[in-house]
């Protein structure tokens, strides 16, 4: 059924998604607050080709990830024309660079073509308040003014049409080695744990090689099915079942135990452990994955929708090689994201001719996270008693960089929205005349 005017919640303007002074930069908390966007159809009707070229580039964002995007040309007319003869999506985004009274009056057209339910979000060339009121009036869900970038566009969305999170909301911190045995599940455990013990806030760590996965011998547990029911029984997976499958490791520390058995093989979807990390994140301010060195559909999705990734290599060459790749893979597929951080490990190992980590750094243009000495008694004595670096040797200098990595990670502890700002609010903070209407 079409409405005389379009569905929308009571509407209490964002400042940071509605004035582009207040855009969100890459690293936006914002963008870390565990909100997920739904399952949704949006269609864009762009007047000019950056608005359109922008949300194209947000929509190739892990975040929208679950949206189905179109974008058109033509502006609100190729709107109106288009569903007049086809149903309406749950979100239309309309741009134009009309009037503010030319605006309304095709945005008043377009109400008639609409379906019940279909929200609408304005973007415009106007900053002025009068006309942002009369949108408002109009069901209009959100007003973004003209030029916008893809994570103010995101930004929007989300409070539009997002799905509210828990209370608990945590982070997803993905570790992987640039090559096998180069360490990385050594120090997402030892990580993980001085996180737990550091900021007193509860840890899970995930080990996600189901056939290999050592995180069971690093704490002296025994293999459990742990991870492998937790992604078998996706379906009904909760905080509750969540809870019981985890092994406690200490008061703030827990581990998702491996099977770590070969009698089957472990082919997962691509989207095999989304309900993991989603419900872990809703759970647990911190979630560590510890991941595998393996290059797969499911692997690949869950290191794009990390909030944070850490690699590991060693300095050589091969290690040189792959981190190169899988950073220039991540700077590709998280154009909006912050860079992986990288950690350069068994740095010093005699007779072992060595990249410098100088060097290292400027090839795949990252500056180094740590760069964690060659220890051979320290991390064999560790491994052989069940026990993290820290309880073999505090005073040891990888005891003190696991410290600091740490400090760094727990330094992003994920922090909410502050809540909606009130109209009046917004207008004070509006700086007029810093754009030509």
């Amino acid at each position: 059924m079409r409405s005389g005017s379009f569905d929308s919640d009571k509407v209490e303007p964002r400042l940071v998604a509605r004035w582009p002074e207040a855009a969100a930069s890459a690293d936006n908390p914002l963008r870390r607050d565990g909100t997920r966007i739904p399952y949704i159809r949006i269609h864009a009707f762009c007047d000019s080709p950056d608005v359109a070229d922008t949300i194209r580039s947000a929509a190739a964002d892990r975040l929208m990830s679950r949206t189905q995007v179109t974008v058109q040309v033509g502006g609100i007319a190729a709107a109106v024309a288009f569903y007049r003869a086809e149903s309406t999506p749950q979100l239309i985004v309309i741009e134009s660079r009309a009037t503010p009274e030319a605006y309304l009056a095709e945005l008043d057209r377009l109400a008639e073509v609409c379906d019940a339910g279909t929200k609408v979000m304005a973007i415009g060339h106007a900053n002025d308040v009068s006309f942002y009121r009369e949108l408002t009036r109009r069901g209009i869900s959100d007003y973004l003014l003209a030029p916008i970038d893809p994570i103010s566009f995101i930004v929007a969305v989300s409070g539009i049409y997002s799905e509210p999170a828990s209370g608990k909301l945590g982070q997803a911190f993905a570790f992987v080695g640039a090559k096998g045995g180069v360490g990385s599940s050594t120090i997402a455990h030892n990580v993980g744990w001085t996180i737990a013990r550091q900021a007193a806030s509860d840890v899970v760590l995930a080990d996600m090689d189901l056939a290999f996965g050592t995180a069971s011998l690093d704490f002296r547990l025994d293999p459990g099915q742990g991870v492998a029911e937790a992604i078998e029984d996706a379906g009904r997976l909760d905080e509750v079942l969540l809870d019981r499958l985890l092994a406690k490791c200490g008061d703030h520390f827990s581990l998702l135990r491996a099977p770590g058995t070969l009698d089957k093989c472990y082919d997962l979807t691509e989207n095999a452990i989304d309900p993991l990390i989603e419900i872990a994140q809703s759970s647990v301010p911190y979630l560590i994955l510890d991941m595998p060195h393996v290059w797969n559909s499911w692997a690949r999705n869950a290191l794009v929708s990390a909030d944070e990734i850490i690699i590991t290599a060693v300095p050589d060459l091969p290690n040189l090689r792959n981190a190169k790749g899988l950073i220039t893979f991540l700077r590709q597929a998280r154009p909006h994201d912050p860079p992986p951080k990288l950690i350069l490990n068994q740095v010093g190992m005699p007779k072992r001719p060595e990249i410098k980590p100088a060097e290292f750094a400027k090839v795949v243009q990252l500056e180094l996270l740590a760069c964690i000495p060659f220890d051979p008694r320290l991390f064999g004595t560790a491994s052989n008693e069940g026990q993290m670096v820290a309880e073999v040797s505090a005073k040891a200098p990888a005891s003190r960089i696991f410290t600091d990595i740490a400090g760094v990670i727990a330094a992003h502890k994920p922090r909410r929205r502050n809540g909606l700002f009130d109209i009046g609010s917004m207008i004070k903070k509006m700086k007029f005349g810093s754009r030509n209407a």
